[in-house]
């Protein structure tokens, strides 16, 4: 027997377009608890995010179909899935709140003070690169906003470039292996990674033997890394299928230090490692990659004060967008 609900849902003559454009209070805080839903990818994990019990978000999600007479999401043991319905809500709400975030920072900004908030997403793994301006540009930001509400979150390159195209981020920090049209890029700065095999691994020498030729580096196994370009230094193309691919920083670290095999890893990443005596570098400078680093906006983003007070924290103007 089906519930109200899933009769509603499978009939879309039932909906109420009055519920729909008469939005409360209350039905943007059942909006926002889907919202988070959807993005923690289920009920149970987005309560742990709220710090409310399952059965209450539950109940707010079935009353959220209810308001708007339709069935959004699946959710039970086959796990937690959006119908066509919840898809479209769901991008409605996005477009909603960075809405409802302009009108309130236009309010507040004519009053010459900056509140609102700033979504930002850092690719993971950078805090130890001396190079990167985020932590001191987050702390300038915060000195001159302090009412001005920072989410910062670090994820993977294609987390960030999805965030932003959704509306999730206003921004992101990230290396650039290649520039896409969905997207305005200002950069920041370089990072450089070095060959690297762990002290189980044949060629380690606590002195690290940079004279090491390129010959007997094309024998070893090498990290197949998902990230590198063809347009990357390819110098050291191994003659043999490693086996072994990896994307993160971690990961790859993870296989370097099995001792099988050897891999790009940041010199500021394996720094530590170095010291502890885990690593070993090899090869020459001549070997080194760089990685530009830039903020990402989506394309044609407006920029908002608070937005440009973290581009002017960070050192990068408007006018300086690379294509």
């Amino acid at each position: 027997m089906e519930s109200k609900v899933s009769q509603s849902g499978n009939n879309a003559n039932n909906r109420s377009d009055n519920a729909v454009l008469a939005l409360s209070n209350i039905d943007l805080k059942l909006l926002r608890v889907f919202k988070c839903v959807v993005e923690a990818g289920g009920l149970t994990a987005a309560s742990h995010e709220l710090n409310i019990g399952l059965a209450a978000i539950s109940k707010q999600v079935s009353d959220l179909e209810i308001r708007l007479g339709m069935t959004l999401c699946s959710r039970g043991r086959e796990g937690f899935e959006l119908t066509q319905y919840g898809i479209n809500v769901y991008q409605a709400t996005l477009e909603l709140f960075v809405s409802l975030n302009l009108f309130r920072e236009r309010l507040h900004n004519s009053r010459n003070e900056l509140l609102g908030d700033i979504a930002i997403c850092v690719v993971d793994n950078t805090i130890s690169d001396p190079q990167s301006p985020v932590t001191a540009a987050v702390q300038q930001l915060h000195q001159k906003a302090p009412k001005v509400q920072i989410r910062l979150q670090t994820a993977q390159l294609d987390d960030i470039e999805r965030g932003i195209s959704e509306g999730r981020f206003h921004c992101g920090i990230a290396p650039v292996y290649e520039m896409k049209s969905d997207f305005d890029y200002f950069p920041l700065y370089k990072e450089y990674s070095k060959l690297y095999c762990s002290m189980s691994h044949p060629l380690y020498s606590g002195s690290c033997d940079k004279n090491i030729s390129l010959e007997i580096l094309r024998e070893q196994k090498i990290i197949n890394h998902l990230y590198v370009t063809p347009r990357d230094d390819r110098r050291i193309i191994p003659l043999q299928d490693s086996g072994a691919q990896a994307v993160q920083v971690e990961s790859v670290a993870m296989l370097i230090l099995t001792g099988h095999f050897i891999g790009y890893l940041p010199d500021h990443y394996a720094a530590a490692f170095i010291a502890r005596g885990q690593l070993c570098e090899l090869g020459d400078d001549s070997i080194r990659r760089e990685n530009p680093f830039c903020l990402m906006m989506k394309k044609g983003r407006k920029i908002n004060p608070i937005i440009r007070l973290f581009m002017q924290a960070l050192g990068v103007a408007e006018a300086e967008a690379a294509h």
